[in-house]
């Protein structure tokens, strides 16, 4: 068939529209919050996400970001990451973590941050939570 696709237009149009939503992202319309988890990802299978800092309310509980996104690094490089809606990241992590489907741990410098270890095996569960 050579390649030949008779849906190209459509394909096309569903391809811009992503693009333009990701430059949204960029723009002073949408409000990101960017964290990178580092190395300790690969051997756990977890990504970690503070939600307090000194007994204070942090991170996932005190963003006002609408999208979350979460870099996952290795020896320094960038080699993953996940782009999500902070309302439905919220809900499914507290939720998670009060049902303890999810380990809450202490960690950071000193270890004086509370962090919700969410299994990236998970992640995509993340839209699916109302």
């Amino acid at each position: 068939m050579n390649g030949y696709n008779p849906k190209w237009d459509i394909d096309l149009k569903f391809g811009e529209a992503g693009e333009n939503w990701i430059l949204l992202l960029g723009s002073d319309k949408s409000k990101i919050e960017v964290k990178t988890e580092r190395d300790d990802w690969a051997r756990t299978g977890n990504i970690a996400i503070e939600f307090q800092f000194k007994g204070n309310p942090s991170g996932i509980a005190k963003t006002t970001a609408d999208w979350w996104i979460h870099l996952l690094a290795l020896g320094g490089e960038v080699k993953a990451a996940f782009v999500l809606p902070v309302p439905a990241l919220k809900q499914f992590v507290f939720v998670n973590a009060i049902n303890k489907q999810f380990r809450i741990v202490t960690g950071g410098d000193n270890k004086d941050s509370d962090l919700i270890l969410v299994p990236i095996e998970m992640i995509h569960h993340i839209t699916k939570t109302k």
